[in-house]
């Protein structure tokens, strides 16, 4: 490693180097979100010296990420114009009656759409329909969640569109002097591992996936009927009366929330902090046995008559006709809910919601919910009305994993929103258009036509996303100049001299792989494709091969919940554990990290 040591010994390299090494403790750490730690990178090579700010964010005006945010507002349209009803109509029919033909849908249907449509609204959309259709079939989620994030991930490499990964890829490869790729640079390849990927999916997922709840009663559901909702009176000589919930000892002293508050024929909601208590009122709380007893105890409340409670808990559970309902939404990756607490977000008051529970992975948490610090992959089990559960399907911050379609009305503009992306797609592949320019009319006709209101434009964005890959950009700028990338592809070289060119792209790729599963896959194209690119010129092998090689390990994460945006977004719903992902993914890994070198060799003819 002399060459590299000798480049990293001196000042600009040094830096470099440690700039890199902390950014990568933090993107494991998670002490940051994922984009401010890409900011802060580039921050600070421009605080050293290293980059000239102009530099530094030169990755905010690429083609490539004005693209991805067009692509953001164009998917977000043809979901709001219901240009995909008719699959989530399918996905949710008695047509499909068990989970190998939901898989075979899945790798036959959705994977396809996800090489044109970002595939993280594609599994947002579809989260509530298949947990729908599990809890109707009496099967559990687990069998079919993970390889729904799977197949979007396979379909998502037949096309330039597929993820941002593709996207950022093309950005640095124009930014390295090779060319930017068009739109179906990576559909010979793409094309035999979605067909790869697909079949081992399809034959081995029921024998590898587990078994975690046969999906008839929903687990937090479960636990609020076995108790920690609870319905009490407040008797004469409380020390509730005359109070407010706000000045009292309840919610002060105990872990207690107040859910509905019944006063003879009237019923109120949250918030009720300002509302004064009186003898008679009935409260219906969530709490744990321990301080229920205390406080019936103390005599601050009594137990309210059975007949009542039962008919409470059949509300909750959704039996009777009440404009409050019980619902669950998943907290997706770069939600500005992650990392803040209950408390301090005021999460009733923002959302007009209660909080009842908290899963995080198997685990259940029910008591002291303020001082629960949310986190990316939480599944929330919430009350609110319905109206405020549907502002939450228009928010980023929250994926609702019910359905609501009943209560929606339906829209005319389905047609209008397909026709629109079909020549997105259509202009630039018969080169009458550049990309970027077609994915940015789709989205203005978009808004024309109605399909996607003005307002909905910016939230439909993923500023997180945005934020990341413009920032990382810096990474491979600052390699390049510093010599790190260079130097780094020379050491590499004298390991792999004289070695076949399947054998380093197989390094390359798992390389690659590796880099994906610890980091994310933005970080490992703007690390590793100047590296790739460099041992690639010194081998005399065309660098778009590397280019390949590196984009494609880096779209294909299937070990971990961190190496990839879907993944996370099933794991909490699917009740997985880490074990279970590692086992199913490992398979296939293992058959891409072979078979895909070998198609990139098979392209360029090496």
């Amino acid at each position: 490693m002399s060459s590299f040591l000798a480049v990293a010994g001196t000042g600009p390299g040094l830096i470099t180097l440690g700039v890199f090494i902390g950014a990568i403790v933090l993107f494991v750490s998670g002490k940051l979100a994922p984009e401010v730690t890409g900011l802060l990178a580039a921050a600070l090579l421009v605080t050293f010296g290293v980059l000239s700010p102009e530099e530094a964010v030169k990755g905010f005006g690429s083609p490539a990420l004005i693209t991805l945010m067009g692509l953001f507002a164009v998917a977000s349209g043809l979901f709001r114009s219901g240009g995909l009803d008719r699959l989530r109509a399918l996905i949710g029919s008695d047509v499909v009656r068990s989970p190998k033909r939901m898989i075979a849908l899945m790798v036959g249907v959705v994977a396809p759409i996800s090489g044109f449509i970002p595939n993280t609204p594609i599994v947002a959309t579809l989260l509530p329909v298949l947990e729908g259709w599990c809890q109707r079939r009496g099967i559990s989620p687990s069998r079919v969640l993970l390889p729904l994030s799977f197949a979007t991930i396979l379909g998502g490499t037949i096309s330039l569109l597929g993820t941002s990964t593709n996207l950022l890829a093309s950005d640095v490869s124009r930014q390295l002097g090779f060319g930017s790729l068009d739109l179906f640079s990576f559909t010979a390849i793409g094309l035999p591992i979605w067909l790869i990927g697909s079949t081992y999916i399809f034959f081995f997922s029921d024998r590898l996936l587990p078994d975690r709840g046969s999906g008839d009663e929903d687990m937090l559901v479960s636990l609020a009927r076995e108790g920690y909702i609870t319905d009490v009176l407040i008797p004469q000589g409380s020390e509730l009366i005359g109070n407010s919930l706000h000045d009292s000892r309840l919610q002060r002293r105990f872990d207690v929330d107040v859910l509905e508050l019944h006063r003879g024929g009237d019923s109120f909601s949250a918030p009720l902090a300002d509302l004064q208590l009186q003898a008679g009122d009935r409260l219906l709380l969530r709490c744990n046995r321990d301080n229920l007893l205390r406080l019936q105890q103390e005599h601050t409340v009594t137990l309210a008559p059975v007949g009542d409670q039962e008919d409470d808990m059949r509300e909750l559970s959704g039996a009777t006709e009440s404009p409050q309902r019980v619902v669950e939404v998943l907290l997706p990756n770069g939600s500005s809910l992650v990392g803040a607490s209950v408390r301090d977000l005021r999460f009733r008051q923002r959302y007009n919601a209660t909080m009842l529970a908290v899963r995080r992975g198997n685990q259940v948490l029910r008591e002291l919910l303020g001082r629960v610090v949310l986190q990316a992959g939480d599944v929330l089990l919430l009350q609110a009305p319905l109206d405020a559960i549907r502002g939450m399907q228009a928010n980023n911050d929250l994926v609702l994993l019910d359905e609501l379609e009943k209560d929606l009305p339906t829209t005319d503009r389905k047609f209008t929103g397909m026709a629109i992306t079909a020549l997105m797609i259509l202009l630039p592949m018969f080169k009458l258009l550049p990309l970027m320019a077609a994915v940015l009319l789709a989205m203005v006709a978009m808004v024309a036509t109605g399909c996607l209101r003005p307002g909905e434009v910016q939230r439909s964005v993923r500023w997180d996303v945005i934020l990341l890959l413009g920032s990382l950009s810096c990474f491979s700028v600052a390699m390049q100049k510093t010599g790190l990338a260079e130097a780094l592809a020379q050491d590499l070289l004298r390991a792999l001299q004289g070695w076949p060119a399947y054998a380093v792209l197989l390094v390359v790729f798992v390389l690659g792989q590796a880099f994906t599963e610890a980091l994310s896959n933005g970080t490992t194209v703007v690390l590793l494709l100047p590296i790739a690119t460099e041992l690639a010129k010194g081998l005399a092998l065309p660098p778009m091969a590397f280019i390949f090689a590196i984009t494609f390990a880096a779209s294909q994460s299937f070990l971990t919940p961190i190496g990839y945006q879907t993944n996370l977004m099933v794991f909490g719903p699917g009740r997985y554990r880490f074990l279970d992902m590692a086992r199913y993914g490992a398979p296939l890994t293992l058959t891409l990290a072979l078979t895909t070198p070998w198609l990139i060799c098979r392209y360029f003819g090496l």
